[in-house]
């Protein structure tokens, strides 16, 4: 699979399943991704960093069902994998009577 050499578990910190453990008691493993109608509030199995950077912070923290979490995934690697892109136009060219 994809994951199987990944670093990023390496990133997380040393308590990470307490921490995980912790933030879904607190959201009541519930998931906390805002629809315009609320909050989703399916079970949630998976937390997530709400900003991306390597905070591990509480603060920084929500428990998600596991779709909302593979979408907002999906979603930031997608815009990581834009960026290392080539552009899809060549830069123009001076035309050799400007030069």
């Amino acid at each position: 699979m994809a994951w199987d050499t990944s670093t990023r578990r390496d990133e997380l910190p040393g308590d990470w399943n307490a921490r995980r453990l912790a933030v879904l008691g607190r959201d009541m493993h519930q998931c906390r991704w805002r629809t315009p109608e609320g909050v989703c509030g399916l079970a949630a199995t998976e937390v997530d960093h709400i900003r991306p950077g390597g905070d591990h912070s509480y603060s920084n923290l929500r428990a998600l069902c596991s779709w909302h979490h593979r979408r907002k995934s999906s979603s930031e690697g997608g815009r990581a994998a834009a960026l290392n892109r080539p552009p899809r136009r060549r830069a123009p060219e001076r035309h050799p009577g400007d030069l």
